[in-house]
This record gives C-alpha cells, structure tokens and sequence, in this order.
C-alpha cells in the first residue's frame, strides 16, 4: 500500500469511526449530553498545567517562526483563558437541546399526522486555525447538537489541540459516551484533510473556519457540502435622515472595536445627501486610530474639511481590510447603495444608519445578507449576541444555514407521517 492509500485509508477508518459514534450520540438523551459536558468542564479544570505546558509548546515554536503579535495572543492560553473555556461549556449545557423538537404538526384531508422533527446532521468535518478555544467550543456544540466530529486545527496550536481533546476524551468516557464521537486529527498534514473532504457518503458536512485560503481550499476539493464563507466584506450606509450621534458611535464601533474580525465594517457609504456628515464621522474614525481611503468625492469633502485621508484604490472596495483601515465612498441614493453593495459585498453584514422608515424597509428588504443591520454596528453578527448562545461558525452559504450556526443549524429535519392504514390511490 503506498502513501496516498494508507491516507485514503486512514481517512475512511476515521469516517467510519465518526459515523458510529453519530449514531449513539444521536439518540443520547438531553441529561446524558449536558452530563458530558459538565464532565469536559470538570476535566479542563483539573488538567489546566497539562494545558498550559502543551501551549506554552507551541507559543515557543511560533515565536521561532515569527508569528505576528496578534497571532501569537490568538493563540496564548493562560489559567483566566482555560477557565473561559470551561465557562463555555457550561454556557452550552444550559442551551435548550434541538434534537426531537417538532417543528411543524399537521393534519391531512385523509387523517395523516404530519410531522416535521429536528435531527442531527450525522459527522462534521471541522477545519479551523490558530485558536485553540475552537477546539472544545465546537466539540460542544456538536455534542449538543447529537453531532460527531472530527476536528483538525492548525500546525500552531497542535499541542494545545491534543491537550485539549485528552480532556474532552476523558469527559466523554466518564459519562459513558464514545470518545470517538469528538476525534482530534493528531498531524496538520494536508493530505490527511484532503482525503477526508473525499468521504462524501460518511461525513455530512465540513465547515472551514479561518482566512479565505483556507476556506477556498477546502471548498475547491472537497467531496462532501462545505459551509462557505470566504470573508466578511460588511458596509455601513448612512443615508440621508441618519443622525450624527448613532453614524459615529456605530462606524466607529463597526471598523475600530475589533478591526480583524469578519463582522467588523470594511467600507462606509455615504448618500450624496449626507455628505455633511462626513467629516464629524471621519474625525471620529480617524480618532479611533482608522486610516480612511476615500472615493474622489468623498476626498474633496474630507480636504475642504481639513480631514485627512487617502485616496482610494479601485481594488480597496470589496476588500477585506482585517485593520483599522476603511474605505468610503458616496453613493447618490439608496439605489447606488444597494447597487454597491450588491456588487463588493460578501453576503455577511450590512447596516443601514437612517431614521426614514421607507429607506429602511427597502434596504431590509432588498438587501441580500446574513444580517442586516438597522441602527445598529455589524459587530452584532454573532451567535452570542443574536441569543443563539454560540456559534461554530458564519455561514454565507443559503443552503442550509445563512449566519451565524447555533444549535439548531447543526440539525437537519425529517418527517414523521403516523397514519391508521392509509393508502395513496
């Protein structure tokens, strides 16, 4: 057996693993689920220096490769950040559990009871990068959700991953569930990843979580559904009737608050109608620290204003910044808003500033996002602030999540039809 069929293999045995496990966690019961959880808490806790020595690993092996300063905290534990962890957990066993609940009841003209139940996808592929609090929160959530999962984190945080996946393994055994219900992948090797993304009758659904290479790679050989999302190219749009005082607070919160995240704003339009509030909402970005870079119009009216700025790019609209950097550029009307973001955007965030109740209602409508915000920073995509809890990811995909993935969009739904002899003539 050469190479690539003991990969091919190994991947299959894996799957197989997974798929076994899936169907015990599926018809496990709420208690048992939420017991486990508590039991991972448990075992996070006692095993922290275990944790801690593993991290300090692999922080050690990234400062020799040179690792930014904002990768290097992405992948910093410490005693605060291991009982984060074990908190989150606790904040998922107290989720009410989707699996059983009845969407949908009806009754035929022929007396069939018709019903609509939530169910477990079956296995997730989960592919994610340096942060190594990924690892128990999709292990949580997939566990709640009766899913199994495979999980393969990046080469920076291997350690902190199999430290963390000993305890996850010891909780599961200590309640009595399969500890191949939640497999940590124990090599970054991409071969191993790309064989995996081939079982497509095993695994039910992979879901990438990191930069756009990542995400592009997975979606470009994978076999099995991929839950996309490339990047978050979010826009903020005053219009004409936005007031001052919630245009600064909520472009300032949008771009500045955590410039490197997906649901941060990367451009700000602006209604030809409200270029007046241009310059008091640029001073404010430009306090906060934001480099602008604006459209020839908006560049006239910053320079008559004493504002500095850039001029911008073509390439800087529909480009995901991931710094205090913020495009601008004026629109003539809501159509050219819509028409704008249409064109750059990335189907994550887009917020409207306005008090006109008919412009909001048009761009609520006509807007095609994971979110729309009205009044309100793009900052608010988020599973936890939506009151989903938590999320294992973004979806920018319509099929079968669109936003932030709770509990509820890591099942699917099957009909239940009772009947008392029916037959169809």
């Amino acid at each position: 057996m050469d190479a690539n069929d003991s990969m091919k293999a190994r991947a299959q045995a894996l799957a197989h693993e997974a798929r076994s496990a899936a169907r015990t966690l599926g018809i496990a019961s709420t208690e048992q689920k939420n017991a486990a959880l508590r039991a991972i808490a448990r075992r996070v806790r006692t095993q922290c220096a275990d944790i801690l020595a593993a991290n300090a690993q692999d922080l050690a092996e990234a400062r020799a490769a040179h690792l930014s300063d904002a990768m290097l905290d992405r992948l910093k534990l410490d005693e605060r950040r291991v009982e984060a962890i074990a908190s989150a957990l606790a904040d998922v066993e107290a989720l009410p559990d989707p699996v059983g609940e009845v969407t949908r009841a009806l009754t035929r003209p022929n007396g069939l009871n018709v019903r609509q139940v939530r169910i477990p996808l079956g296995v997730i592929l989960m592919i994610y990068e340096a942060r190594p609090n990924v690892t128990p929160d999709a292990a949580a959530l997939c566990l709640k959700s009766g899913n199994a999962v495979i999980l393969r984190g990046g080469k920076e945080a291997l350690a902190s991953n199999l430290a963390l996946g000993k305890a996850i393994h010891a909780g599961l055994t200590d309640v009595g569930l399969p500890t191949d219900a939640v497999q940590l992948l124990d090599t970054p090797d991409r071969d191993l990843l790309l064989a995996l993304l081939q079982q497509d009758e095993l695994i039910d659904l992979a879901i990438p979580r990191g930069g756009e290479g990542l995400i592009r790679f997975v979606a470009e050989n994978a076999r099995v559904p991929v839950l996309k999302h490339f990047k978050g190219v979010c826009h903020v749009f005053l219009h004409a009737s936005a007031d001052l005082d919630k245009a600064m607070a909520i472009a300032v919160n949008a771009k500045a608050q955590r410039p490197g995240v997906c649901n941060a704003a990367e451009c700000l339009l602006v209604e030809r109608a409200a270029l007046h509030l241009l310059p008091p909402v640029a001073r404010a970005l430009i306090g906060a620290g934001v480099e602008l870079r604006a459209c020839p119009e908006a560049l006239v009216c910053l320079c008559a204003h004493r504002v500095q700025a850039k001029a911008a790019r073509d390439d800087d609209f529909g480009r995901e910044f991931l710094d205090k950097i913020m495009a601008i550029q004026v629109v003539d009307s809501l159509d050219g808003a819509l028409d704008h973001i249409a064109r750059h955007g990335s189907l994550h965030t887009e917020a409207i500033v306005a008090e006109d109740g008919q412009a909001i209602e048009r761009f609520t409508r006509e807007v095609v996002a994971s979110a729309v915000m009205v009044n309100a920073s793009t900052r608010f995509n988020d599973g936890g602030e939506l009151g989903l809890g938590a999320e294992i990811g973004i979806s920018t995909t319509k099929l079968h999540a669109f936003g932030p993935m709770g509990l509820e969009e890591l099942t699917a739904r099957k009909f239940v039809v009772t009947g008392n002899g029916q037959i169809r003539g």
